[in-house]
C-alpha cells in the first residue's frame, strides 16, 4: 500500500507496516474449494489450518451457516422518572422510530436492509442508578455496520429523549453481535486421524478429552479460544475487517452464560468419527471501510471468491474451527512445541542475524541440538560464517 493512501486512512502516518500474507489450502466450505488468505506473524498457523482442512476434507469439508447480518445499536437513557412507563411508550413508538432510523440510510433500506426491530431493557442496578437501554436492531447487509448503526442511533436521540423524558448519553453499536452468528461444523473420519504411533481412536478421544478441559476451565478456555482466533483474525485482517471487534464479540459470547468457556465443541458420532462445531459472532463486511480502500484487502476478497458478508463469515468460522482442530490435535498427541518450534526456528535464525542463504543451515544446527534459542542460533551462525571463510 502506498504511503499516500495510508495517510488518508489514519492520523499522523509515518510509514506502512507490513505483515506476512500466506494462503491456507485444502479448504472445502459448503462444497466449494476455497483458498484462504491469512495475514499473521505467528508461525505454524497457516500450516496448521491447511493440515486440519485436509483432514476435514476427507469427511466432506466444512458445513457453515450464518444468521441475518443484524447488528445491535445501544442508546443509553438516564434520569427517567418512570422506567416502566418509558418502556411502554418507546415500544408504542416502535414503527415511528424504525422509520426515523431508516431515513438515515435510504440506500441500504432500498436494498433490503435497515432497521428491523426495537427492544428496551431496564438496568435496575448500576453504579449511577437505574437506566434504560434501547436496542436498535439493524440489518447491515454486506457492511460491517458500525458507521450506519451509530448514525441511526444518534438520529433517534432527540425523539427518544422526548418520549422518555430522560437524558440520552451513549449511542453506539455493540460488538457483542449475538444476532449475527456464524457456525461451522465438520466430521473427521476416525481413520484419517491416525499417525505415527497414534491410532485414530486415540487421537479422536484425546481431542474430545482436551476439549472437555477447555469447556470446564476458563484458564484453559482462554488459550483454547485464542487458538480459534489465530485462524479467525488472520482472515479478518487479510480482508480489511476489524479484528478487534471480532475478538471482543468472540470472548463476550464465550462468557454469555456467566462463565467463560470454549467457543467450540468436539464429540464422537455413532461411528466413532470426530465431530466439531464452532459458533461465534462475526460482524464482517465486504463493502465499505478498509475493504474498499486497502488494495491488499481487495485482492484477498478476490482470492476467497466470496460475494457477500455472510459467505465471508462462513469461510472465516470454518478457518477458526480448522485452526482449533490443528492446535488440539498437536496438544493432545506429540505436544504443541514440536511442530511450532520447527517453524519458529526460522524466525529465531533471522533474529540472530542470519541472512537468507544462512537461515536453513542455522535452523538445521538448532534442530540437531534440539534447542531453539537465539544464543544457540548465534553460535551456529558463527560456525557457518567461519566455515565459509576458513
Amino acid at each position: 500500500m502506498e504511503l499516500g493512501r495510508a495517510d488518508q486512512m489514519i492520523e499522523n502516518v509515518v510509514g506502512v507496516y507490513a505483515l506476512p500474507l500466506g494462503v491456507a489450502v485444502n479448504f472445502v466450505v459448503n462444497g466449494r474449494d476455497v483458498v484462504v488468505p491469512m495475514v499473521i506473524e505467528e508461525p505454524s498457523v497457516v500450516a496448521g489450518a491447511s493440515f486440519a482442512a485436509k483432514l476435514v476434507r476427507k469427511g466432506g469439508g466444512f458445513q457453515a451457516t450464518t444468521t441475518a447480518p443484524e447488528m445491535i445499536g445501544q442508546i443509553q437513557v438516564l434520569d427517567v422518572a418512570d422506567l416502566a412507563s418509558a418502556c411502554s411508550d418507546l415500544l408504542r413508538a416502535r414503527e415511528e422510530l424504525l422509520t426515523l432510523a431508516n431515513e438515515t440510510d435510504p440506500v441500504i433500506a432500498k436494498l433490503g436492509g435497515g432497521a428491523r426491530d426495537l427492544e428496551v431493557r431496564i438496568l435496575d442496578e448500576t453504579a449511577v442508578g437505574p437506566m434504560l437501554v434501547v436496542h436498535l436492531i439493524f440489518d447491515c447487509l454486506d457492511a460491517m455496520g458500525a458507521n450506519v448503526v451509530n448514525t441511526a442511533c444518534e438520529a433517534l436521540t432527540p425523539r427518544v429523549e422526548e418520549i422518555t423524558g430522560g437524558r440520552v448519553l451513549l449511542r453506539i453499536l455493540s460488538n457483542l453481535a449475538d444476532r449475527r452468528l456464524a457456525q461451522a461444523r465438520c466430521t473427521v473420519p476416525v481413520d484419517a486421524l491416525a499417525f505415527g504411533d497414534f491410532s485414530g481412536e486415540q487421537v479422536a478421544q484425546s481431542i474430545v478429552e482436551a476439549w472437555a478441559f477447555a469447556a470446564a476451565d476458563p484458564y484453559r478456555a482462554a488459550t483454547h479460544n485464542k487458538g480459534i482466533m489465530n485462524g479467525v483474525d488472520a482472515v479478518v485482517v487479510a480482508t480489511g475487517n476489524d479484528w478487534r471487534a471480532a475478538e471482543a464479540g468472540a470472548h463476550a459470547y464465550a462468557a454469555r452464560s456467566g462463565r467463560y468457556t470454549a467457543l467450540s465443541t468436539w464429540s464422537r458420532d455413532a461411528d466413532g468419527n470426530l465431530v466439531g462445531t464452532l459458533e461465534m459472532p462475526l460482524a464482517l463486511g465486504t463493502v465499505g471501510g478498509v475493504t474498499r480502500v486497502h488494495p491488499g484487502a481487495q485482492v484477498a476478497l478476490k482470492i476467497l471468491g466470496v460475494k457477500t458478508a455472510c459467505e465471508l463469515a462462513e469461510v472465516v468460522v470454518s478457518v477458526g474451527l480448522a485452526q482449533n482442530l490443528a492446535a488440539i490435535r498437536a496438544l493432545a498427541t506429540e505436544g504443541i512445541q514440536r511442530g511450532h518450534m520447527r517453524l519458529h526456528a526460522r524466525q529465531v535464525a533471522i533474529a540472530a542475524g542470519a541472512h537468507e542463504a544462512e537461515i536453513d543451515w542455522v535452523v538445521q544446527r538448532m534442530t540437531s541440538k534440539g534447542v531453539t534459542r537465539v544464543d544457540v542460533a548465534e553460535v551456529a551462525l558463527k560456525e557457518v560464517r567461519n566455515s565459509q571463510h576458513g
